[in-house]
């Protein structure tokens, strides 16, 4: 009897212990038990998400095959590889419609391809064919189309060709080198109808023509995590800054994202709900990641993590993608003291690939969220001065940055007044790190369209103004006056984002597939 009350009562204590640590888990939001050791360069979140679906399918002439022995299933093979790379360039989902030959295939395709959603075709010229093997597909689709004018190799052996004998089998041999011909009739055909199409040419091997084809691919992941982006507005524009005003209709009819107003009120009240608990846990997590000065305050800390926390489960209650916020609420009020003590949180979370854009830059917090899914980082930046001395600009701009490509641990510092902003509290200083720059600037343009506008530099080390505030150092192949005088005159809003790596070319092919006006300075 004692054994089996002995048995009882362990069985018991370990069910309680699971049910303690089953409700710890789904009271614990979801934002709050990710990862917070961030790398230097961070991984695209589009590997978390769902693939993107890409179409794939080959024009060739269905007259050859019964002309010229085994060209066909050649020409399928060169297809078959190019499928199964294509479908190892990312996290993509490769939709093949085959060796389209005749227009009634054509039509087939058109409907598979429709049917499923894809983002994107590549459409393999695998030799000469005829344009309407080709129109009928993309016409239906209604997706930007990728032509690979890809060879099989080089070019011919000349000796070898010529040494075969027969000409039926020299023919047959040519025609598979024939991908160039078909190229002009089906550029002809496609420009007069319309239809949106980009070239790439080289060889089935050519690591040029398969990088060109990876950032297709990772351009429509990008242009996918869009469409299924909840983009929050979190109080009200800063009062006379009107280059930051901007229509969010705008945003969701060309991005494809979802637009969700927020309450000042409902963050407060998600803040009294933070035991104290989270708040130790979130101070931990906090001093993984900042190098927290001496002179902040333990209650600045507690109010820091406190607020972390609720913005932690607002993300987390409303799916947010990224948030655009600024709210100043009257002085010694409890909203006052949730927007002054919200910069910790929200460099947390904007590495965390939720990008939180300061002065309610909606605009910005595209940009940065486009910077994100590139797995480039996306850290909000203004010019803050320039130095003819050493042809460097400095940029950077108070509150949040993007820890994950910090140089360096960032710092936390107190600040007794945020500058233009009520209020005092705790402040990121981070310099991003040195290397290959690309700034992004979503640009509303003056006839209502939107323009993604694009520059390449280099963060140097050296001197910042050690303020509180993120600040690097930025150099540009046009120098300081060239540079700053060509982005200005392309009139985007003073903010801007800015990741690491150069990715002009990514983004070039994201505004293709969005249908936005592209401009590199």
């Amino acid at each position: 009897m004692a054994g089996l009350v002995k048995k009882l009562y362990l069985f018991l204590s370990l069910a309680s212990v699971m049910g303690l640590i089953l409700f710890s888990i789904f009271l614990t939001p979801p934002a709050a038990i990710c990862s917070t050791n961030f790398p230097q360069q961070v991984p695209s979140p589009a590997t978390l998400e769902n693939p993107v679906r890409v179409g794939l399918f080959g024009i060739g002439l269905n007259t050859y095959w019964g002309q010229f022995a085994g060209l066909r299933e050649r020409l399928e093979g060169y297809l078959k590889n190019i499928e199964k790379k294509l479908g190892s360039t990312g996290n993509c989902q490769v939709v093949s419609a085959g060796l389209v030959d005749t227009p009634e295939k054509a039509r087939q395709a058109a409907v598979l391809f429709k049917s499923s959603n894809v983002r994107i075709i590549f459409l393999y010229v695998s030799t000469y064919a005829l344009s309407s093997t080709a129109l009928p597909v993309v016409q239906e689709a209604k997706v930007p189309v990728v032509v690979l004018n890809l060879q099989p190799a080089a070019a011919i052996d000349y000796q070898w060709f010529n040494s075969l004998g027969d000409r039926g089998k020299m023919t047959g041999e040519w025609l598979a080198f024939c991908q160039a011909c078909s190229v002009p009739e089906i550029a002809n055909v496609f420009n007069r109808s319309g239809v949106d199409f980009h070239l790439i040419t080289g060889t089935l091997d050519d690591p040029e023509a398969w990088q060109e084809i990876s950032e297709w691919v990772e351009a429509a992941q990008v242009a996918d995590t869009l469409r299924r982006t909840n983009l929050g507005i979190l109080g009200h524009y800063y009062n006379g800054m009107l280059d930051v005003y901007s229509d969010p209709t705008q945003l969701a009819a060309s991005l494809g994202l979802h637009i969700e107003f927020l309450e000042i009120s409902e963050l407060k009240e998600l803040r009294k709900k933070v035991s104290a608990k989270e708040v130790e846990a979130k101070i931990q997590e906090m001093q993984r990641v900042f190098d927290i000065l001496p002179e902040c305050s333990r209650a600045e800390i507690e109010r820091a993590a406190r607020t972390a926390c609720a913005l932690d489960r607002l993300v987390a209650s409303r799916n947010l993608g990224c948030v655009a916020y600024y709210y100043e609420g009257t002085p010694g009020s409890e909203e006052e003291d949730v927007v002054t003590s919200m910069i910790a949180g929200n460099s947390l979370l904007t590495a965390r690939h939720v990008p939180m854009a300061g002065e309610c830059e909606v605009k910005n917090a595209v940009a940065m969220k486009i910077m994100d899914a590139f797995g480039a980082g996306g850290s909000f930046t203004e010019f803050y001065a320039m130095d003819f001395n050493e042809g460097v600009v400095l940029m950077g701009h108070d509150g949040p940055g993007h820890v994950g490509i910090a140089e360096g641990k960032p710092l936390l510092k107190p600040l007794g007044v945020f500058h233009g902003k009520p209020g005092k509290g705790l402040s990121i200083e981070m310099k991003v790190k040195n290397g290959p720059v690309t700034l992004l600037s979503v640009v509303q343009t003056k006839n209502g369209q939107l323009q993604l506008l694009v520059a390449e530099g280099e963060s140097v080390p050296g001197p910042i103004l050690e303020i509180g505030n993120t600040n690097s150092r930025y150099k540009f192949p046009l120098g300081v006056k060239g540079f700053v005088e060509a982005w200005s005159k392309e009139g985007p809003a003073h903010h801007c984002a800015v990741g690491v790596g150069h990715i002009a070319s990514k983004i070039q092919k994201l505004a293709a597939i969005l249908g936005l006006k592209f401009v590199q300075v």
